[in-house]
């Protein structure tokens, strides 16, 4: 079973969860490309905002939208940042686990394969990047941790090596 992840970024953000319409789901190719000639022309790649809900369906958002609202303000299986190639078929050509409203691990990348899986697209081994995330013990900073280097950037405390939100 995937871990589902909780908000745990900031109050006000999820404050705006109410009224705002949620994301967009992609369950089949047709609604992936719906969801493109819904985009500015002009974009021949699409930055977005994805979600991967509890039901394990993908849902994107516009890219200056929060996580938290794309999900409708509940726990979700993975997120981040996709970039979504405008072609024929369209395709989804990059993908991240970046947020830090949910701070999801690279392992969640197995919901996205399954999520992305009837999509038609290049095979992707995993999140490019993948962020790893912890929150400081001491001063409770969400971290991205780089070069393994699990010690916090705003009071120096060491980070712990599990998840721990």
């Amino acid at each position: 079973m995937p871990r589902a992840y909780s908000y745990v970024g900031p109050l006000d953000i999820l404050q705006r969860v109410a009224g705002e319409p949620t994301g967009t789901p992609i369950r089949h190719h047709a609604d992936l490309q719906h969801w493109v000639e819904t985009q500015p022309a002009s974009l021949l790649s699409i930055p977005a905002t994805f979600i991967v809900d509890l039901a394990g369906v993908l849902l994107l958002a516009e890219r200056r939208s929060e996580h938290v609202v794309c999900a409708g303000g509940h726990a979700v299986l993975a997120a981040g940042e996709v970039v979504v190639e405008r072609g024929q078929p369209p395709f989804i050509a990059q993908i991240t686990n970046q947020s830090t409203g949910y701070c999801p691990e690279p392992d969640s990348w197995e919901s996205v394969q399954r999520a992305i899986q009837h999509l038609p697209q290049d095979v992707m081994e995993g999140f490019s990047p993948a962020f790893t995330f912890r929150r400081c013990p001491a001063c409770t900073q969400i971290n991205v941790v780089k070069d393994d280097d699990f010690e916090c950037l705003v009071c120096g405390c060491v980070l712990p090596q599990e998840w721990n939100f």
